[in-house]
């Protein structure tokens, strides 16, 4: 059993670690996150260089066994698992698309991450991921795996606001424990707004970076989108804009949202992977004539603002870096997520 005394070692690994929201969330929790698992070799440099206890490892979950795992959990009085599989299959984005794949290769890392956890069997599970995973069996038999396992499990749909992450983001977290009762992290009352966030960074010009900052770097507009964005306001549509300038697709009730600025005065939209674009959601700057930077959507993911993703002398590749970053577990989502696990381990 683990010592109550506050002293006890809390080790955990991260098995789809991306560039480390999860994994830094947890750190500053108190749990030493000792390895991280991934099969995008570029997220390497930003996981290691932020996280310098945590060790990333190439590796696909459906190769990974509990040989793999063990060596991170010696000298630990407490075991952790966490992850968040892949969620494009689930989330509401593709819900109205045709699947290229079959349902069961769209939940296979679903259940690889089951399986993991069956052969590991450590004393405490957190899985994030998109609301929509509830809606399939993988689901299910994950939560079956769980009963047969853990003492107590307990899942919500959470408001990523409600834990200091300035986003209008909702993630399906579930917790699991095998040392008694484990509960949910509770929601704070002070709601984070952009302005919060991102107001003080230095101004720059769309297709421009900071010079002190080389992830604060917005990606280059079209002719027609700098009229357009010219035209938007905070929290507005295209239809504040000109006739001329308004495509007939724009009219379509999906694009409601396209082409919006955030508001300085409330949480942004959800930040995803396309966060770069003017064009794919209400992803322009409150003032400025740009989408927001890659630096502004890592603050907005609650990442600290010395967060690294290219090393020194190297520019930050906007498209790669966005879908990282959109990627990612907001940082204080996972802190919050740390330590409640960490209260489950005094019950």
């Amino acid at each position: 059993m683990p010592r109550k005394n506050g002293s006890q070692k809390i080790h955990a690994v991260d098995v789809f670690c991306g560039i480390g929201g999860l994994t830094h969330g947890l750190n500053l929790s108190g749990i030493r996150v000792k390895a991280g698992f991934d099969t995008d070799p570029s997220c390497q440099y930003a996981y290691e260089a932020n996280n310098r206890n945590s060790k990333f490892f190439l590796d696909d979950v459906r190769d990974l066994q509990f040989r793999h795992i063990a060596p991170h959990y010696q000298d630990s009085d407490v075991t952790v698992m966490v992850g968040c599989a892949p969620c494009q299959p689930f989330s509401a984005h593709n819900e109205n698309r045709k699947a290229k794949t079959s349902r069961a290769d769209d939940c296979s890392l679903v259940g690889e991450f089951a399986r993991l956890i069956e052969e590991c069997n450590p004393d405490l599970v957190s899985m994030e991921n998109v609301p929509g995973l509830m809606k399939h069996e993988s689901f299910d038999e994950f939560l079956s795996t769980l009963d047969q396992l853990s003492d107590c499990h307990d899942h919500a749909i959470l408001r990523c606001v409600d834990y200091g992450v300035p986003q209008n983001r909702r993630r399906l977290v579930l917790l699991a424990s095998k040392l008694g009762d484990v509960s949910l992290p509770r929601p704070r009352k002070n709601k984070m707004t952009v302005a919060d966030f991102i107001r003080d960074l230095p101004e720059i010009q769309d297709g421009e970076s900071s010079p002190d900052d080389p992830a604060h770097i917005s990606m280059a507009l079209s002719k027609k989108n700098k009229q357009r964005i010219r035209q938007s306001k905070q929290g507005g549509t295209w239809k504040d804009w000109d006739d001329d300038i308004v495509n007939a697709c724009h009219r379509k009730a999906s694009y409601s949202s396209s082409y919006g600025r955030m508001r300085w005065d409330a949480p942004a939209p959800t930040i995803t992977t396309q966060f770069c674009y003017y064009s794919t959601g209400r992803f322009g700057h409150p003032e400025q004539h740009r989408a927001i930077s890659v630096r502004e959507a890592a603050l907005l993911q609650t990442f600290p603002r010395d967060y690294k993703f290219a090393e020194a002398g190297q520019s930050v590749v906007i498209t790669k870096t966005a879908r990282h970053v959109g990627n990612a577990v907001p940082v204080k989502l996972a802190e919050a997520i740390g330590k409640s696990l960490i209260e489950a381990t005094n019950v």
